[in-house]
Formats: C-alpha cells, sequence, structure tokens
C-alpha cells in the first residue's frame, strides 16, 4: 500500500466535514483504528478499501495513491464554471416521476450524475439519491449545486465498469453513460443492478446507437469505439424479463459542446415484476 494512504483518507475526510467517529461508524471499527491509519502506525483491512472508498466518495486507487488518467475526458469538460450539459433536468425524470411518483422516499441510483443536475432535481421532489460519476470535478460541482439547493445526496466517484451494488435501490436512472460499458460486460452489469432492484421497481436508462446514416459525434471518445457500439435493441434485449413501460428509438439534435449534431438512442423504462411460482 502507499505510505501516505492516512494523509489521503485525513484529507478526504476533512474535505466531507466527518470526523473519525462518523467513518469508524460506518466501517464498524473503532475510531483509535481510524486515527492510527491516519497518523500512518497501521492499515485499513484490503476488504475495507471498497467502503471506504465509498464513504470518502473517491476511488481504491486514489485512496492508495494511484494517480490513475480519467476514463473519459469528462474532468476537462467539468473543469469550467458554467454546467456542461445545462441545468434542465433530463426528460426521463419526468417519466420517473410519472410512473413512481414520491409518494415515499423511494431510493434512486443514479449512475453517471455528471455534475448532478438530475440527482438534484429529484433529490428535491423527494426522492433518496445516491449518484456517481467517474469524473471527480463532476462529483465537486454536484455537491456543490445539492447544497444551493439544500438537498443531501449520497456523492460519490466510482467507474460503472468496476461498480456493483451492495443494496437493493426502488430506481435506476442513467442517461447517456451505459455506453461506456464493453460489449463482453453489459449483461454482467446490468444483471446486478437488475439483481439490485426492489420489486416494482424501475429502469429508466438509455444508450446511443450507431446509425451508418448519422456522423459520429463531434465529441465522441476514441474509448467509446474501442468498447464497441451498441445496437439497435440491444438494451431491450437484456430486459426481456421485465415489463415494459418505455421503449423507443430516437433520433435527436444535440450542441453539446457547442458543436450542432445528431444522436440515435434507444431509451427504456422497464418494472421488475414478482415472479410467478414456479417460473424462472
Amino acid at each position: 500500500m502507499s505510505d501516505n494512504i492516512g494523509t489521503i483518507i485525513m484529507k478526504k475526510r476533512k474535505q466531507l466535514g466527518y470526523t473519525q467517529q462518523k467513518i469508524a461508524d460506518c466501517l464498524n471499527v473503532s475510531f483509535q483504528a481510524v486515527s492510527k491509519w491516519e497518523n500512518g502506525t497501521a492499515y485499513p483491512d484490503i476488504s475495507l478499501l471498497p467502503q471506504l472508498a465509498h464513504i470518502l466518495g473517491t476511488t481504491t486507487d486514489t485512496l492508495l495513491g494511484y494517480s490513475a488518467a480519467p476514463v473519459t475526458d469528462y474532468e476537462k469538460r467539468y473543469g469550467n464554471e458554467a454546467y456542461y450539459w445545462g441545468l434542465q433536468p433530463n426528460e426521463l425524470c419526468y417519466e420517473i416521476m410519472k410512473i413512481k411518483p414520491p409518494v415515499k422516499p423511494y431510493r434512486v441510483l443514479e449512475i453517471g450524475c455528471g455534475e448532478g443536475k438530475d440527482a438534484v432535481f429529484l433529490a428535491k421532489n423527494g426522492y433518496l439519491v445516491t449518484a456517481f460519476d467517474a469524473a471527480q470535478t463532476g462529483i465537486d460541482k454536484a455537491r456543490s449545486l445539492a447544497k444551493r439547493h439544500g438537498v443531501q445526496i449520497d456523492f460519490f466517484q466510482a467507474d460503472v465498469l468496476d461498480y456493483r451494488p451492495d443494496t437493493s435501490f426502488d430506481i435506476v436512472f442513467s442517461s447517456g453513460v451505459l455506453h461506456y460499458i464493453p460489449r463482453k460486460l453489459r449483461g454482467e452489469v446490468i444483471s446486478s443492478l437488475k439483481e439490485h432492484t426492489t420489486a416494482g421497481g424501475i429502469h429508466a436508462v438509455n444508450v446511443f446507437v450507431d446509425k451508418p446514416f448519422i456522423d459520429p459525434a463531434p465529441d465522441r471518445e476514441p474509448i467509446e469505439v474501442e468498447r464497441g457500439s451498441w445496437r439497435s435493441g440491444e438494451l431491450q434485449g437484456l430486459y426481456h424479463d421485465w415489463l415494459f413501460h418505455a421503449g423507443d428509438e430516437i433520433i435527436f439534435d444535440c450542441d453539446s459542446g457547442g458543436v450542432p449534431h445528431q444522436h440515435c438512442m434507444d431509451i427504456l423504462i422497464a418494472e421488475k415484476m414478482d415472479v410467478k411460482p414456479g417460473r424462472v
């Protein structure tokens, strides 16, 4: 392990305003253990690192002192004061509210929250929101936005390729992110998310799909090409055992990054139903 792991833990903890006791309570260890980590006389058990990283809103690589290259170039895109995607909620947020109105504090997981506009919108409307993104600059801006609007959201940094939920959610929401998943991992990632969704819960997700008659977006990243394009209907196939509320394919105009272009996107809203006895 890196010699400065204790310094990193202390810095992240103080940035979040957490006490050593709070970290200890979350991990079911003593505050003395946390103190020893921070002063360098002991290291956290390796099995605690994923949970510790989650609590501190960072990654295990960062805790261990590695400065890995960002998965995408969104660190740069989110580096300005302006909000790259604006502040208007995604249309899927309104669809979520129609199908699963906040009559109680439903638990929402947003995958790839960017700068937080949708997470904040949902939290303001009464949902309990957990949200993550690969870009730390986006997470930082998301936390600032949540603070401005007076809502509590569990933001943390993670890569969709690595993240697997350890608790269940009522709603999983993701827009413009799942296309980063390589073809060989798509079934595994979606299966994990489905497994950690409550009965009656919904997924509201979309993916970009390639069409030969639409030029590639000017801000498309090489990594998207490397990991394999999504095909029309591929997303829906991964949810063949769920109830569809919407399963559309649209072509729309976009000017993200200031350059007008078009996208083709498959959009899916599906509900997890109780399985009848004797049915698989």
